[in-house]
């Protein structure tokens, strides 16, 4: 690499960059904000149907073949849409991660009409799937095209998918502020002061169109009798250590989901999705209540908690079910079954020390708020999105220091046992890292320098950067300096590297571990 010039101060001078991208922001998420909601009551409405359809089943079998082929035929449309369009299966969120990274391109009207309709019949048919890893990518791509339609600049083009994607969850979940932590921690992987005041205007309008259509209850609207005494603390060590667990063994099934399914060779892989759809009417006609995503489940088990039995067969079946239903393909999310699993978690938790008389009952529901931040913690790697969710979508800060206490020891302890962020694991199963390429469009990677990061400490000059890029400057606080060669790095700095459009994800996992320079 070369390097020019010596280090400056760029003056600070009044500018609007910042307004531009938060009502750029507003726009988005207006629209993002409207699709979505949208999307979220065909679901809803479609849950209801199911419910009606099954009890109608349990009292006329005759009429079990008719719904069998009616329920394959929307396997069949749904696959097929997947087989055209592979981007619109699964969750969407590694999609939206793999396109923020450099590493997936896709157009944005298939993609998004697709994910649209697809995401009702398959998770509007009662499958144990999730409704805001869809939104996620619907507020994404509805981004992209309004950034492709008005001719937007490719980092203006990013921010703002950075930003439809939290207004997608924000509309999902009624939830702006752990929606906008969510996209840096876990989609974006960068807390860039244009990312989230972008992303977090966007939410904000999202959340506020969202709740025309659904009102201002939360979306888990949970009642408790008090907060968690201290004495009830040594507790949520434990209940952590236990989700820990629970969670690292959730991603490995997950991840492997796709290898078992390749054993069905008499069914072509676009066409997995039949076996959920076949599966959920002997399901719905014996336990309707356990259909879809799991909000119904989560709000039921903490107003009439059931007995220990019941409670571990609940956890068992939308545990495996989830697991056919997301590995089969179709688009539908984890995000919502993770937080129901981690509920159902957390009232047999409770139940065992319960019954152990090592705690009284009034706390039960107390653990079953807790254990969803704690189980989604350990999953996705997240735990301040899942301690901010938590608290957003129950309505109540009351849980702030019991949610923070069980997502860390959660997330330490699917660290310990070598689990990765389910999303990037997601990601890395779909679509494989690019190699180097010349040519094409300019762009540019912001690349943070974190405390305790190998980089701060060291001169630009004791590193070999990557080829095909050039490190041009260096944001310091407010201030941007130009590198050259004796410029110290230091914590906190953020590195602005051009390169080419396509080398995007290349250049930003070479940045990971720049190899020091030999003398």
């Amino acid at each position: 690499m070369q390097w020019q010039g010596q280090p400056t101060k760029k003056q600070r001078v009044p500018d609007r960059t910042r307004l531009t991208y938060i009502l750029q922001g507003c726009i988005t998420g207006a629209i993002a904000g409207f699709v979505v909601s949208i999307f979220r009551l065909a679901i809803v409405n479609g849950l209801k149907l199911m419910m009606i359809v099954y009890k109608q089943l349990s009292m006329h079998w005759e009429l079990i073949p008719v719904w069998l082929i009616i329920m394959l035929l929307v396997a069949v449309v749904v696959g097929y849409m997947g087989r055209q369009y592979p981007e619109i299966k699964g969750s969407g969120i590694p999609q939206v991660e793999g396109q923020l990274s450099g590493n997936l391109e896709y157009a944005w009207w298939p993609i998004l009409w697709r994910k649209f309709v697809g995401g009702i019949l398959a998770i509007g048919s009662g499958l144990f799937l999730g409704r805001e890893g869809p939104s996620i990518q619907l507020g994404a791509t509805i981004a992209q095209g309004y950034a492709e339609l008005t001719h937007k600049t490719e980092l203006k083009r990013r921010v703002l998918i950075a930003s439809g994607a939290a207004a997608g969850l924000s509309a999902a979940f009624n939830a702006p502020i752990a929606s906008t932590l969510f996209v840096l921690e876990e989609v974006y992987h960068n807390f860039s002061p244009l990312i989230w005041t972008t992303a977090l205007a966007s939410a904000i309008v999202s959340n506020f169109v969202s709740t025309i259509f659904f009102g201002l209850t939360p979306v888990l609207h949970i009642v408790y009798a008090s907060t968690l005494p201290l004495t009830m603390y040594p507790h949520l060590i434990l209940l952590g250590i236990f989700l820990g667990l629970m969670g690292f063994i959730y991603q490995r099934v997950l991840l492997k989901m796709g290898d078992w399914y390749a054993y069905l060779t008499k069914l072509p892989s676009w066409l997995f999705g039949v076996v959920p759809f076949v599966l959920i009417i002997p399901i719905g006609m014996l336990v309707p209540n356990l259909l879809g995503g799991g909000n119904n489940i989560i709000l039921a088990i903490a107003a009439h908690s059931p007995a220990l039995i019941i409670l571990i067969g609940i956890f068992l079946l939308r545990f495996i079910f989830s697991m056919i239903s997301y590995g089969s393909g179709l688009p539908g999310g984890i995000f919502l079954p993770i937080l129901s699993l981690g509920a159902i978690l957390g009232a047999i938790y409770g139940k065992v020390m319960i019954q152990l008389g090592m705690m009284p009952s009034a706390y039960l529901v107390n653990f079953i708020i807790i254990a969803m931040a704690g189980y989604f913690a350990g999953i996705g790697k997240a735990p301040f999105t899942a301690i901010l969710l938590i608290t957003e979508m129950v309505g109540t800060l009351h849980h702030l220091m019991p949610l923070a206490i069980v997502s860390i020891t959660a997330y330490l302890v699917v660290d310990l046992l070598g689990g990765a962020p389910i999303y990037e694991s997601l990601l890395h199963k779909i679509v494989k890292p690019k190699m180097p390429r010349v040519g094409g469009k300019l762009d540019r990677v912001e690349f943070p320098v974190f405390a305790g990061s190998y980089l701060a400490g060291h001169q630009v000059r004791d590193f070999k950067w990557p080829g095909n890029s050039l490190l041009i400057a260096i944001r310091r606080g407010e201030l941007e300096i130009i590198p050259h060669g004796d410029t110290l790095l230091q914590a906190g700095d953020t590195l602005i590297v051009t390169t080419s459009h396509q080398n995007r994800g290349n250049i930003a996992r070479q940045l990971r571990k720049l190899p020091i320079q030999s003398n």
